[in-house]
């Protein structure tokens, strides 16, 4: 049918006068916070959803309180389509005295499917509808889409939307408390009469690996096939890594596996999912522990205490499979018994803490091939465990920690056993409220003074609460965790100090109250980490932490940023924007006092100091058991640990910065080997790694005397899944010292000499490594610098120039990384260097060193694409250069760009940020040229705040 198209667009001119958007969920933005913001400057709101539940509604708690306190009214319309709107967010609703409820009641016929918000201003509204209820997922995560639309009151699309609500609202049934009543008992009913057709329908054929298991499995089957045949996986408690193994064990197909555990319960367990698993593989099962010995079978489960009494009765081959769950055991002289006599074809450990022993560290036992590590950041990406919903909440004001030092622990005790304060927690704790029916906390205290405290009280107000800690036997333990996690049991909460941080599995633990200071980000994320496990009747952690003004606040941004990398600046860009960085439904919350309190001590504090160098040693050393962490391998060990190659870059390698804070004679005397600390400093000055190829050709050299190119190509292989011939040769040039200018050569060590193509130890470096002590430091060096590697590069290959995404670079690093093949020091100096058609872009954002609010303009991000970047000030366009870099993309030439923020922080320079490669579409004068450059890669939302927001 043919359209008058002006004469429609007459009648239409008026529904196109107004502003509309779409909104998604993005690393960009999420309907949440545009729901914040509305809410927080509208005059009245109107919601009209299908569905409403606890998480969602948990989200917007705040914001429904604050517009009570502005006198902002509202009204929300749910229904109880399909039974999934919560009865325990239609009762929280309901306190809240400046917002009007009501429910649409389904029935067969007619369905109930509205997602929209209404927003009331002075003089327009704005009307956002899509597909998003009030779920967590829905707000933060989910694909939705959503259009937002603001228009004038009088605009005939408002007025029909405003019709149509008072028009539902009108049909609507007021909530009271019968109603609500009737609904969960329908609901409670209905679970137990009807069968759960809502569960998945699982065969164990098509179980299928996450990511997580999937990249586990694919790099354990690279290791093997070239001739390893030992590997570790680290990954949190909770994230699958028996499933992992099972799916290995399933490709491989051992005709005979040993696994072996140190704790029955797991054993159990792992043979459940091994049968699950593999059920038509015609395979028998069995355990050996204390009362079971199914010795007979194809795949035998043993607890290592029964295993150790018995396995010489086994054939040292007897296993083509063994796995040890739980590795950080393994360096015991009871599991190394175990391991030495069997000789499988494939050795896999597993641990959730690679913690360094008496006995040896638990990388060495598996030959330093680590297939996988997974943190919390990645788990959450990875959703292998639940999201948390931190708060964090400004502590009384009676409470005073400004004066006293964390570590006075019956001071801190003493200033927090105030009875006011457990009022004010209990009356937080009440209004986030918690995910299903019964409340299941752990309240972490600063000492068993005020954990007794904190349970005698909330006993007092009704709250069943006992107080468990270290001197408490394990069976008492046991039996007050089963009765937390038991539906029918009064007990809800467990305060503690001492336990619970570490190796205690509470899966159906719905909340977390942080009550003490904080001092130790590893101590945080290992609290906060007890109520992550996935478990059927929770779908996210609330996480309640009341914070002080005790000098060390800012240690929560640190565990809750997720980096051990971190500077001042992305410190306080993550605390203004909500910690947008963090994945998936988490979410994080400060109110406004604490936020301040935390960026003010973060301007103050000098991360670079030796002060707060020794600080964080000294902490981490607490975590140590007090022992002191010889080896940058000791640092692996916990997730928030602190990044030891600060401690090098403050005295050239790690075993002098622990001579200088400890006065560590032992220490002191191998530093007066000249040979032994060159050597030292030649291999720490090269970490962080931004290329591997030379540890792993270093690390192939502790064991032989010299390593040819296919050699090297193999070694390389086994960590990644691909290496180009030239990378590796100019890795041997490299380690020739080819590169390195006069002065280099005479202050640094050559530890190997190129002849051909083979490269040989030179004699100073084979002496240095026949001392077993030296070797010790050596092997550490490597090992950490390849292991971290891997964690920040994976497996990947990134070509030539060898650049990832996002990392950051100094600017020599281009050189060593384009295989440059002259003086590499000579990268410095200029904003633009250059190896062949390789153009390297260095930009620094704040020019002005001495004035940090002063910006210049004319480097600049113009938006998440493009950048307008000036060329020297010599720079014509009619020049061979101008024209390289005006017509970059028709000349074959590649603009790489680094940028950074600013200079210097704390007097010390700071690292470039890879944002890639781009061309250029826009150019204009000379002497400098201005240009812009469209990226090839649009840059990450939050890196892009990290460059542009200014705090």
């Amino acid at each position: 049918m043919k359209i008058d198209y002006v004469k429609q667009s007459l009648i239409n001119k008026e529904e196109f006068d107004f502003e509309k958007k779409l909104i998604v969920n993005s690393d960009k933005e999420n309907l949440l916070s545009e729901l914040v913001k509305s809410m927080n400057e509208c005059v009245s709101f109107y919601f009209s959803v299908a569905f409403v539940n606890y998480s969602g509604l948990q989200l917007l708690l705040d914001p429904l309180k604050e517009a009570g306190e502005k006198g902002t009214k509202g009204r929300i319309i749910t229904s109880t389509y399909l039974n999934f709107t919560d009865p325990k967010a239609l009762e929280k609703i309901r306190e809240f005295e400046n917002v009007e409820l009501k429910v649409f009641v389904t029935d067969k016929e007619v369905g109930f499917h509205t997602k929209a918000y209404i927003f009331e201003y002075r003089d327009s509204y704005k009307v956002i509808i899509g597909s998003s209820n009030i779920t967590q997922s829905a707000l933060k995560s989910n694909v939705e889409w959503n259009v937002e639309v603001v228009a004038k009151e009088d605009a005939s699309f408002i007025q029909k939307v405003l019709k149509e609500y008072d028009s539902l609202w009108e049909y609507s049934s007021d909530v009271n408390e019968e109603f609500i009543k009737d609904y969960e008992e329908f609901l409670k009913t209905l679970k137990r009469t009807t069968p759960s057709t809502q569960s998945i329908y699982e065969r164990k054929e098509y179980i299928v690996p996450n990511r997580m298991q999937k990249r586990a499995t694919e790099n354990l089957e690279r290791i093997r096939h070239f001739g390893e045949k030992k590997a570790l996986v680290i990954a949190a408690t909770g994230t699958g890594k028996t499933y992992m193994s099972a799916f290995d064990v399933k490709k491989v197909a051992p005709k005979k596996l040993l696994f072996v555990v140190h704790r029955e319960e797991i054993l159990r367990k792992a043979k459940e999912t091994f049968e699950k698993l593999l059920p038509n593989d015609g395979l028998t099962f069995g355990l050996l522990t204390g009362n079971t010995k199914e010795k007979n079978v194809d795949y035998v489960f043993a607890t290592i205490q029964t295993l150790s009494k018995c396995y010489q009765e086994f054939a040292r081959d007897e296993f083509q499979y063994v796995i040890i769950d739980e590795a950080h055991h393994a360096t015991s002289p009871t599991y190394q018994g175990v391991l030495d006599y069997f000789e499988p074809q494939f050795t896999l450990g597993m641990t959730a803490t690679p913690e360094r022993s008496d006995n040896g560290n638990v990388f060495e036992l598996f030959d330093n091939n680590v297939a996988l590590e997974v943190r919390l950041h990645e788990a959450l990406e990875d959703e292998l465990v639940i999201p948390f919903h931190y708060f964090g909440i400004t502590d009384i004001e009676s409470v005073d920690l400004s004066d006293v030092s964390i570590d006075d622990i019956a001071e801190v005790t003493k200033r927090l056993k105030v009875n006011e304060r457990v009022d004010f927690i209990i009356e937080k704790m009440d209004f986030y409220g918690h995910d299903g029916e019964k409340r299941k906390c752990l309240g972490f205290c600063a000492s068993i003074e005020h954990a007794q405290f904190m349970a005698d009280e909330f006993n007092k107000r009704g709250y069943n609460s006992i107080c468990l800690f270290g001197d408490h036997s394990p069976a008492l333990r046991e039996l007050y965790i089963n009765r937390l996690e038991n539906d029918d049991d009064e007990l809800k909460f467990i305060f503690t100090v001492d336990i619970f941080n570490e190796g205690v599995d509470i899966p159906s633990v719905n909340s977390v109250l942080m009550l003490r200071p904080t001092n130790s980000p590893i101590i945080f994320i290992q609290q906060l980490g007890r109520g992550l496990r996935k478990h059927a009747n929770k779908s996210f952690l609330t996480v309640l932490d009341f914070i002080g003004n005790h000098n060390k606040t800012f240690l929560i941004a640190l565990a809750l940023n997720g980096s051990r990398y971190y500077d001042k600046e992305s410190l306080k860009v993550a605390i203004v924007t909500g910690f947008a960085n963090i994945p998936g439904c988490t979410h994080i919350q400060m109110d406004k006092i604490s936020q301040e309190r935390i960026l003010e001590q973060i301007d103050r504090e000098n991360f670079k100091s030796l002060r707060y160098l020794k600080e964080e040693y000294f902490e981490f050393k607490k975590m140590n058991q007090g022992r002191i962490p010889y080896f940058l391998v000791d640092y692996l060990k916990y997730d928030g640990a602190p990044n030891p190659v600060k401690f090098i870059n403050r005295e050239k390698s790690y075993p002098q910065f622990v001579a200088k804070v400890e006065k560590e004679e032992n220490v002191k005397k191998l530093l007066v080997d000249e040979t032994f600390e060159n050597v030292l400093k030649e291999l720490s000055s090269k970490l962080p790694l931004k290329r591997v190829y030379e540890f792993v050709i270093l690390r192939y050299l502790l064991d032989h005397d010299y390593i040819d190119l296919e050699t090297a190509k193999n070694e390389i292989l086994k960590l990644l899944k691909n290496v180009d011939d030239d990378s590796i040769l100019h890795a041997f040039e490299t380690l020739n010292q080819n590169y390195y200018d006069s002065g280099e050569r005479s202050r640094k060590l050559r530890l190997c000499v190129l002849d051909g193509w083979v490269l040989t130890k030179t004699a100073e470096f084979s002496s240095v490594l026949s001392q077993e002590d030296y070797r010790a430091y050596i092997e550490d060096i490597l090992t950490y610098g390849i292991f971290r590697y891997e964690k920040e590069y994976r497996e990947e290959y990134y070509g030539v120039p060898h650049f990832k995404l996002y990392e950051q670079y100094q600017m020599a690093d281009a050189a060593l990384l384009s295989n440059f093949r002259k003086i590499h020091s000579s990268f410095r100096g200029s904003g633009l260097l250059t190896n062949g058609k390789e153009f390297f872009l260095y930009i620094d954002l704040h020019k002005e060193e001495t004035i940090k609010e002063s910006i210049n303009y004319q480097d600049v991000f113009l938006d998440e694409q493009h950048f307008q970047w000036q060329s020297v000030n010599n720079t014509t366009q009619a020049s061979e250069r101008g024209q390289n870099i005006i017509r970059n993309k028709e000349r074959g030439v590649n603009l790489h760009l680094f940028v950074r923020k600013y200079k210097e922080l704390d007097g010390k320079t700071e690292p470039y940020i890879y944002i890639g490669k781009g061309d250029t579409v826009g150019y204009e004068g000379e002497k400098p040229i201005t240009v812009t450059i469209r990226l090839e890669h649009e840059v990450p939302a939050s890196l892009y705040k990290e460059f542009t927001i200014k705090v």
